[in-house]
């Protein structure tokens, strides 16, 4: 029986954050992670993996399609699957053993195994051989993430019907991939896929791909997509799978209702949303319940019961790694005594495909049905030097000011590495900055960047170069 000040259930990116959070302040923690790594889905099947793949595949397709030869490079290059995978699987074993570097760093133990609460101040670690360790604690963090939203009537196999997991390690380029959901995941995956040669077709229930996102900056991804393949069926539901050995039928039919399409794949991949992982954790042995999404209750990262607290996907806001990230350091700054907090409105969102979709703040959307009167500014890529000239100017970046104080409300961006470049933005949302404090700041030249610039001029019409 070992005794600690912390100890934390999961180590993904919200648990491992705290552990290391917990061990800078001080505390002697365990981080408790069944997986033969850490760095939980996100390191092991999700964010990581899926950004391996989308820049080899990106570099493919510019090998084998008209990028490299406008630019004056003529290669004839050919697709290595296997080493492709190689490196993806080379790059997040780095990174998973980066963590338990920082572990020993910060003196945080990495408990092996899968844990459970057994009763307040107490964890119960099962190993992989069955065998039982208890742990007593003052605090304990549930931090167990999420899961792939099952569909009904579509069974996820990993051999014909794949989740996020299995679209990460397929064994050869799909000659119909048909994804189901046009969230970040499917439209990322899709994208990968498509650009290595599948036919991809993207069936989405609601009348809009990338929910939540403003609406313009999704119907411009979607208009990009559409022109480099992907196919996509809006408004649609998919009611049943049949999987053989080589290949899928879909059934489809309008989400209103209607008639019934059948669609032939080889490969399908389930990506309609995670769900939080709560699976026996015992929970019952404090009392703590879960709402009917599946999510723990959370009031500044406490749950209703002393001395657990909860961060992550496995509880409210968006299932980000970024905003576990901040939950971690805001629950331990908690833990002890200081004052931890996350601002919830200043979470960017990032759709990694090409062009990428960027966003923080509040969109149009909400902004019109709060009756805030704000002003709109937009800059186009087509109008950007550096995007001119690297032959990369679909999208654009839009700045939401409110219209009396000039503050920034919202920024959307679909364009040329949008997602390194909204941090910008989120640092100056912070601060509470206007539209103006961007437009007098000096941009280098020529850079993507002079684009956020011009859009914060064009809150009042001043854009110079468009």
């Amino acid at each position: 029986m070992s005794s600690y000040d912390v100890v934390i259930i999961g180590g993904g990116p919200g648990g491992y954050n705290a552990a290391i959070r917990a061990g800078q302040l001080g505390l002697k923690v365990a981080c408790v992670e069944g997986r033969e790594t850490l760095g939980g889905t996100c390191l092991n099947v999700g964010c990581m993996p899926s950004k391996a793949l989308l820049h080899a595949s990106e570099l493919y397709e510019a090998a084998v399609g008209a990028e490299f030869k406008n630019l004056g490079i003529e290669v004839t290059p050919t697709l290595n699957l296997a080493q492709m995978m190689k490196q993806k699987d080379e790059s997040v074993s780095a990174l998973t053993k980066g963590i338990e570097f920082l572990f020993r760093k910060n003196k945080a133990d990495w408990i092996k195994g899968w844990g459970r609460i057994a009763g307040p101040g107490k964890v119960v670690v099962t190993d992989s051989q069955g065998t039982e360790t208890e742990l007593l604690t003052k605090d304990i963090i549930i931090a167990t993430g999420s899961e792939p939203m099952p569909l009904p009537g579509v069974e996820v196999d990993n051999k014909r019907i794949l989740d996020s997991t299995g679209a990460l390690s397929l064994p050869e380029v799909p000659k119909h991939l048909v994804v189901i959901g046009a969230g970040v995941i499917g439209l990322e995956l899709g994208s990968v896929w498509r650009r290595l040669g599948s036919q991809v077709t993207v069936v989405e229930y609601l009348d809009r791909i990338c929910p939540g996102t403003d609406l313009e900056a999704g119907k411009t991804l979607q208009r990009s997509l559409s022109k480099q393949g992907i196919a996509f069926k809006l408004s649609s539901k998919v009611t049943a799978a049949t999987a053989s050995e080589t290949g899928v039928q879909l059934s489809v039919e309008p989400a209103a209702g209607g008639a019934v399409e059948l669609i032939d794949a080889d490969y399908v991949l389930v990506s309609i949303g995670r769900r939080p992982y709560t699976k026996g954790l015992g929970l019952e042995s404090v009392g703590l319940e879960t709402d009917k999404r599946g999510m723990l209750e959370n009031k500044h990262h406490r749950t209703p019961v002393q001395g657990i607290w909860v961060i992550g996907d496995v509880t409210s806001g968006p299932m980000l790694a970024h905003k576990a990230e901040d939950e971690a350091i805001a629950c331990l700054e908690q833990i002890v005594g200081k004052a931890g907090e996350v601002n919830y409105n200043l979470i960017p969102n990032v759709i990694y495909t090409r062009p990428e979709l960027a966003s923080v703040g509040k969109t149009e959307e909400q902004l019109k049905s709060e009756g805030r009167a704000y002003k709109a500014g937009k800059f186009p890529f087509t109008a950007n030097s550096r995007a001119k000239i690297n032959h990369e100017t679909e999208g654009f970046v839009k700045v939401l000011a409110d219209e009396r104080t000039d503050e920034i409300l919202g920024v959307h961006m679909v364009g040329p590495s949008v997602s390194e470049m909204i941090a910008e933005y989120c640092v100056a949302m912070e601060f509470s900055a206007s539209a103006e404090d961007i437009a007098l700041t000096c941009h280098p030249h020529p850079t993507r960047s002079e684009a956020l610039r011009q859009a914060a001029m064009n809150v009042d019409g001043k854009a110079m170069q468009a």
